[in-house]
């Protein structure tokens, strides 16, 4: 029995924030201690065939941690010693907020999955900014930059170059988030014109690697509409997706009904989906999220056309090892299949 079949039933016992808040707190407590480096030992898969260069950026493996996870950057090394490839940290704004009352994270548990309505809070741009310009992670690190809760569509530009330029010195790549469901105004972000005046900001700036981050929700037109831009602009990538307000059928927990953006399970097979849609229509590396929880649901959106892979809800359910689980077993994937590396397969189904 692993340690945390252990735990889960304690931490499942505590309302679902308060459990995440209580890992956060022992992560932090282990970094940089005897206790990381036996992790790190235990949690590393070292196999260059895991190895995806992306970006302008070098991954010793394809699997990192999905912004939410780490909001405020205060554990990036201690989930390097877990075995990930890289993180994604924040959603971060300018200024701090304090996002939507508790509770609103809430599990669904017969389901696999996540809803949470965080509404975005996190320590502001300024915090993490100086977070992370101190903190030598030793993979790369990404910032989720997201608009602040006050701020109107003509005024979204530079409050996403404020949170830019406070976080630039320590960020590796940069993903702009314009599709929150759980923070108001991003929906009137989601059209040519105002994405294409925040890009134009943030490259006036020096924002790079540039990558934006879809919602599930976009009918095919509009993500058509996007991806035109991911190549008139020059952008670098694009990660796909983020939660969903929708509630497909056969949900059976009770918490389905709880507003809010679903992860996990109930939305893998709509997010490969969106991945190899995506990868059929734009020739920059893609980063494929949602109900990652294992290495066969990873491989999935390798082949799908995804260079990397990210997961959150799947750390609740699978607990620590889940890293070495997955790139443990993309390497038997791959043998089994014949590919010399992680690289070799992605978008071998399109």
């Amino acid at each position: 029995m692993r340690l945390y079949d252990i735990a889960k039933p304690v931490l499942f016992s505590l309302p679902a924030e308060t459990a995440h808040g209580a890992v956060h707190s022992l992560l932090k407590t282990a970094q940089g201690t005897p206790i990381a480096t036996a992790m790190a030992r235990r949690y590393t898969v070292g196999d260059d065939r895991l190895a995806v260069s992306a970006f302008g950026r070098e991954f010793d493996n394809p699997v990192g941690v999905a912004a939410g996870f780490d909001k405020n950057a205060t554990i990036p090394n201690a989930l390097a010693s877990m075995g990930f490839g890289f993180a994604e940290v924040g959603g971060v704004t300018a200024e701090p907020q304090a996002g939507n009352a508790r509770p609103r994270m809430f599990r669904l548990r017969e389901d696999g999955g996540l809803i949470n309505r965080m509404g975005l809070n996190n320590e502001g741009a300024a915090t993490v900014g100086e977070r992370l310009a101190a903190t030598d992670a030793p993979f790369p690190l990404g910032v989720n930059i997201a608009k602040s809760e006050h701020v109107g569509t003509d005024a979204a530009p530079a409050d996403y170059r404020e949170t830019y330029e406070r976080v630039a010195e320590g960020g590796d790549f940069f993903v702009v988030n314009v599709s929150c469901p759980n923070s108001q105004g991003f929906e009137e972000l989601q059209n040519r014109a105002a994405m294409t005046a925040i890009f134009e900001e943030l490259q006036d700036a020096g924002a790079s690697p540039l990558l934006v981050k879809l919602s599930p929700d976009l009918p095919d037109p509009a993500v058509e509409d996007t991806l035109e831009l991911v190549t008139e602009l020059d952008l670098d990538g694009v990660v796909a997706t983020n939660t969903t307000t929708e509630r497909p059928e056969g949900l059976r927990s009770p918490n389905a009904s709880e507003t809010g953006g679903l992860s996990g399970a109930p939305i893998e097979d709509r997010a490969t989906r969106m991945v190899r849609f995506v990868a059929e229509r734009v020739d920059v590396p893609v980063v494929g999220v949602g109900g990652v929880a294992s290495a066969e649901g990873a491989y999935r959106k390798i082949r799908a056309g995804a260079s990397l892979v990210q997961l959150y809800t799947g750390l609740v359910y699978e607990g620590p090892s889940l890293a070495r689980d997955i790139n443990e077993g993309l390497v038997d994937l791959l043998d089994r299949d014949g590919f010399d590396s992680v690289e070799d397969a992605v978008g071998a189904d399109l």
